[in-house]
Order: structure tokens, then C-alpha cells, then sequence
């Protein structure tokens, strides 16, 4: 039974530590990535759809994105998507597909991208920690029922706290990288 909890804990703090991860490839560093598309999304016949299952999405050069799209006519919906996302440059739109040309980035920008960051690392934090508040109740609860000893009960809260604390370095290891990769000029 507290396999079962230690499991489940683990799995979802692993799972918060992957969101985070996969929040940081939207983020902008130094050489433009097609990720910064990843939240992108088009209403295509009645489904919000990727930027990248509407067309092909390729980084051209470190500053340069180009959009195909397999149906022309979508060319002005992607366009209007793009800027209400809010990514800080203006699509070029010439009739058969979309370029973004990102400038460099300026050490206001990459100080603003570090704030996002930092809100992102806050966000997995207090996911890992209502992940350990769960299991902690899980396994109070099977104290409660009789299940396990207060002993082991114990026992296996500390070892959730151990889990819980091995997860925040993570969270904190990946986010100092991921600090340096973005003030990198």
C-alpha cells in the first residue's frame, strides 16, 4: 500500500518537473527555437489547433521562423494568431507562407524572460509540494483506517519529505541552467 503511495508521488512530481520543462522550450534564449510556437494556436474548422499541425513550422537561421501552411487559405488566420500571441515580432506574411524575424534579444528582454521563468520553477514547486500534501494525506488516512502503524506512517511521510526535497533541487538545478542559457549573450 505505501508502495502504491511512494509510486504515485513520485510519478506525479516527475510529471511536474516534465510540465516545467516543456513551459521552458516556449520561453525565447539567444538563437530562436520553433518551441516559442508551441502555445500557438488556430482555430481550424472548429478545433484549436498547433501552428504545427496546420503547416510546417522550420527555424530558417538563429533569428528567422517560417510558417508553410498545407492550406493557403489559413495564411491570415496563423497571421492574427501570432500577434495575439503576443511574442514580440510581426508576421510577414507574402501570400504563400509567414516569416518571423526575431531580433536579438536586448538585456530587458532576457531579464523579462528570466521572470517568466522564475514564475514557471514557482508553478512546479507548489505542484510538487500539493503533490507530497496528497500523498502525506493518503497515507494518514491509511494510518487512520488501521492500514499501516503510526510507526510506519511515520516513516513514510519522511521518506515522501525526502522524495519532495530530492524534486526541488531538481526543479532548482534545471532553472540555474536555464538562467545561464538565457542571460547568455
Amino acid at each position: 500500500m505505501l508502495d502504491d503511495v511512494y509510486n504515485q508521488c513520485e510519478a506525479k512530481m516527475q510529471g511536474s518537473v516534465e510540465h516545467m520543462h516543456r513551459d521552458f522550450k516556449t520561453l525565447r534564449t539567444g538563437k530562436v527555437s520553433t518551441t516559442v510556437l508551441d502555445n500557438v494556436k488556430i482555430d481550424y474548422y472548429g478545433t484549436m489547433t498547433p501552428l504545427d499541425q496546420v503547416g510546417s513550422v522550420t527555424a530558417v537561421d538563429a533569428t528567422t521562423i517560417a510558417i508553410n501552411p498545407w492550406e493557403k487559405h489559413l495564411l491570415g488566420d496563423i497571421e492574427a494568431a501570432i500577434n495575439a500571441a503576443n511574442l514580440g515580432v510581426n508576421p510577414n506574411n507574402d501570400g504563400d507562407f509567414i516569416k518571423l524575424f526575431f531580433p536579438p534579444m536586448t538585456s530587458e528582454q532576457r531579464q523579462e524572460t528570466v521572470k517568466q521563468m522564475k514564475g514557471m520553477v514557482e508553478d512546479a514547486k507548489v505542484s510538487v509540494r500539493n503533490d507530497r500534501k496528497k500523498a502525506n494525506d493518503a497515507i494518514k488516512k491509511l494510518e487512520k483506517d488501521k492500514e499501516v502503524t503510526q510507526d510506519e506512517s511515520k516513516s513514510a511521510q519522511e521518506n515522501i519529505q525526502k522524495l519532495t526535497d530530492k524534486y526541488i533541487a531538481v526543479i532548482e538545478e534545471d532553472a540555474k541552467a536555464k538562467e545561464i542559457e538565457v542571460l547568455k549573450v
